[in-house]
């Protein structure tokens, strides 16, 4: 297999943090996003949408989207487990990944690419500040869930540290943030940014 990915972009950070927590040895390869290489055809004829990452599998074929990805990796390698291992645990992970992704990855990356795009994209004040109030709104509820927790979710790694991971690094990259009063999130990511796997 082969991941595709570009280091700092959320969606391939999320993906590569949970391969190295989970200790598969794969090969990478870099589309560098910067240069416009999404759009290639060499690329397109991976994923016609030119996103990342992108899986290749042994048998030729392309996984393309994060969480499909994560799951059929946690499905070949169960051990260390990171989406549960009973089905209600497994539930509460996708639940609480699902409203990580929503609530703060994606509006810190639409706040990134409306104010200060690495990839040039035009300066879009209402989408930063509609982002930006879905943000607000949801930071709370998920630094009250983690609490003191020493992961997002319990006692161990799992998807919901990958995504929250990633969003958080991609906004430190160009300046977005959550609130400082949201404690819980900056102590698990001042921590969490010193495994071996978060080093991007």
């Amino acid at each position: 297999m082969k991941l595709f990915h570009f280091p700092g972009a959320p969606n391939p950070t999320r993906v590569l943090v949970f391969v190295r927590e989970k200790g598969i040895d794969i090969d990478t390869e870099l589309v560098d996003l910067r240069e416009g290489e999404q759009n290639s055809a060499k690329h397109l004829a991976r994923n016609p949408r030119g996103s990342l990452p992108v899986l290749q599998l042994d048998n030729g074929e392309y996984l393309t989207e994060s969480l499909p990805i994560m799951e059929y990796l946690e499905e070949l390698y169960p051990d260390p487990v990171m989406i549960g291992s009973d089905p209600l645990a497994r539930a509460r992970v996708r639940e609480f990944e699902r409203q990580v992704e929503v609530g703060i990855l994606n509006p810190l990356a639409r706040i990134v690419h409306a104010t200060n795009s690495p990839l040039g994209l035009p300066a879009r004040p209402e989408v930063a500040a509609a982002e930006t109030q879905r943000l607000l709104n949801a930071a709370p509820r998920i630094d009250a869930r983690i609490g003191d927790l020493p992961f997002a979710i319990g006692e161990s790694p799992t998807i919901v540290d990958c995504t929250l991971f990633a969003g958080l690094l991609f906004g430190e990259f160009f300046g977005a943030a959550i609130p400082e009063e949201c404690t819980n999130i900056h102590r698990w990511y001042n921590e969490f940014r010193n495994r071996p796997s978060a080093q991007i």
